[in-house]
């Protein structure tokens, strides 16, 4: 579903380069990590994967479905079913989350040639997937993200991801600053959209995420590089060892 085939990117801004590289391929119904210290480029790949203006590819290619999407924008690319959930969602003050999911709903079913959606049949599907989060139907009220909690913040964004069902779903870091009864809700909405015809890839620092979300495969990200790969197992041994043996035996 996903190849990425030797890639490199930059900073648009300064040139640095980011993603030196990097080769990956995620099948369809695969749950894959992706894991590292800080700086090895994991956000930055999430970043580029969605078509974020702020980086520039110089080389490779990035195949989903096969078919290269360097050449779309971000609004293109979801809505050929590829959702990212950041790790710190952006706050939209005068626009209420309910009229946000409506807009990204209809706006994606359009791209597809669907019927927008009637207001009675949205309502009904959004009272759903909230029920399922444990989230506040009075919550969707309120301006997207403005004084929501961190839990408030990631629920909104599986709620998004629920609701939009991405063929690609990339969650960076979305165990940030959760406690524990959030992340299991959180983990348990990620784990009721892993389909046959869907993949998800994870990026976390932590195994605790990957305790709720079992990944398939995990890869470990040094310096823009996927440096290695291997089972879950390979999660518990980083979490055990860190990351310096991995990081001496790529040298």
């Amino acid at each position: 579903m996903l190849e990425i085939k030797n890639l490199h990117a930059r900073i648009a801004e300064d040139g640095t380069e980011i993603i030196r590289g990097l080769n990956l391929s995620v099948k369809a119904g695969e749950v894959a990590a992706i894991m590292g210290p800080n700086g090895s480029g994991k956000s930055t790949l999430s970043y580029i994967l969605a078509g974020r203006e702020d980086y520039e590819v110089t080389e490779g290619d990035i195949l989903f479905n096969g078919q290269s999407i360097l050449e779309m924008d971000p609004a293109e690319r979801a809505a050929t079913g590829i959702f990212l959930a950041f790790q710190y969602p952006m706050e939209i003050p005068g626009v209420a989350t309910m009229e946000f999911l409506k807009t990204a709903i209809n706006a994606q079913r359009k791209a597809r040639g669907e019927e927008e959606l009637k207001i009675p049949d949205l309502l009904k599907r959004v009272r759903s997937a909230a029920d399922e989060l444990e989230m506040d139907m009075n919550m969707l009220k309120r301006p997207l993200n403005v004084g929501f909690s961190g839990g408030e913040k990631k629920r909104a964004e599986i709620l998004q991801m629920k609701l939009l069902e991405p063929k690609l779903c990339m969650l960076d870091e979305t165990d940030s600053g959760l406690d524990i009864d959030a992340l299991k809700i959180v983990a348990d909405g990620v784990n009721a959209l892993r389909s046959p015809d869907r993949a998800v890839v994870v990026i976390t620092h932590y195994q605790r995420l990957l305790d709720y979300i079992v990944p398939d495969t995990v890869h470990v990200l040094y310096r823009g590089q996927i440096i290695k790969s291997g089972s879950k197992d390979l999660a518990l041994d980083l979490e055990k060892n860190g990351y310096a043996g991995v990081i001496g035996e790529a040298a």
